[in-house]
């Protein structure tokens, strides 16, 4: 109500000043970004979808690096193969941090065996199941039924009525659907 009706369209001059400002008094001081902090930004995206804390990605960069391949489509397999990332692509939980929980609180299984580890690196023909208890079939049932849409993706295998879900083959670089240059990843933890 402070702002006139002016202000409600495109040509607010209030608005216009503060669009293209970065935060802060200085605001209008921000230079280019330079080089390093162009790589850096990726590799913090890439932790930050994935929830890792630093040393977490780090280990996973070594491990992707000892592999033979092009680095960082590995190391964006090797996140990808994550249980806490599998269980939200096969849509048992709403956010990568609710799979997490769902995990670590034992919840689901793999290859009939309770899994507690979020950060368990799925293979290819392991079989996901949720535990046979009234609770966990609830919580994943009730997701599932909240997005009835939801595609999972061509490298899991997913059975509704049985919450149970086979990995069927390894994800590809195509699987993954975040905006992010793997080679500036690969550039920046290489230095």
């Amino acid at each position: 109500m402070l702002k006139g009706i002016r202000c409600e369209t495109a040509k607010c001059p209030v608005e216009k000043k503060q669009r293209n400002l970065a935060p802060g008094m200085h605001g209008w001081r921000r230079g280019k970004v330079s080089e390093y902090g162009i790589r850096l930004r990726e590799k913090q995206k890439v932790k930050r979808y994935y929830g890792l804390l630093e040393r977490q990605f780090m280990r996973y960069f070594h491990k992707a690096e000892r592999m033979k391949g092009n680095t960082g489509e590995i190391l964006l397999q090797l996140l990808e193969k994550r249980l806490d990332n599998v269980v939200y692509k096969l849509n048992f939980a709403p956010s990568r941090k609710a799979a997490r929980q769902l995990i670590a609180h034992g919840h689901i299984y793999v290859n009939g065996r309770k899994v507690d580890i979020p950060d368990y690196l799925t293979r290819v023909g392991d079989k996901i199941t949720v535990k046979d208890s009234e609770k966990s079939v609830k919580k994943v049932k009730q997701q599932l039924e909240s997005n009835p849409n939801f595609i999972t993706q061509s490298w899991l295998q997913v059975d509704r009525e049985k919450s149970q879900a086979t990995v069927v083959a390894l994800p590809s670089r195509d699987d993954v659907q975040i905006p992010v240059e793997e080679q500036l990843v690969v550039e920046f933890c290489s230095r």
